[in-house]
This record gives C-alpha cells, structure tokens and sequence, in this order.
C-alpha cells in the first residue's frame, strides 16, 4: 500500500510540474511574440471601468 501512495504521490507532482512548465512556456512566448518597439496586429486587452459607487470621489481626509 506504501508503493501505491509513493506512486500517486510522485504522478501528482510530475502533472503539476508538467502543468507548471506548460503555463510558463505559454507566457513567454506570448509575451515574446511581437518584436520590441512593435504593435500587435490586434490589442485584445479589455478595459473595465469601476462603478461610480466604488472608493471614494473626494480625497482622503486625515484626522488627528
């Protein structure tokens, strides 16, 4: 039974570590994709803006 649970154990670090380098492999060659300096062909970052409920609108004030 100790074999049984070495053997899982061991399987279950190696997907989470092939799951890891997989994950970090796909950033880098995301981020490496456009040439420095250049534009992508399409910018696919959405900008969501914050309810007007959300923080405060006047600044901070401090109090002694």
């Amino acid at each position: 039974m100790n074999a049984v649970a070495t053997l899982y154990r061991n399987l279950t670090c190696a997907a989470a570590a092939a799951v890891i380098c997989v994950v970090c492999s796909m950033a880098f060659v995301e981020s490496t994709a456009v040439a420095p300096g250049m534009q992508p062909e399409m910018n696919t970052v959405a900008h969501v803006t914050a309810p007007s409920w959300f923080g405060k609108p006047e600044p901070a004030v401090l109090v002694d």
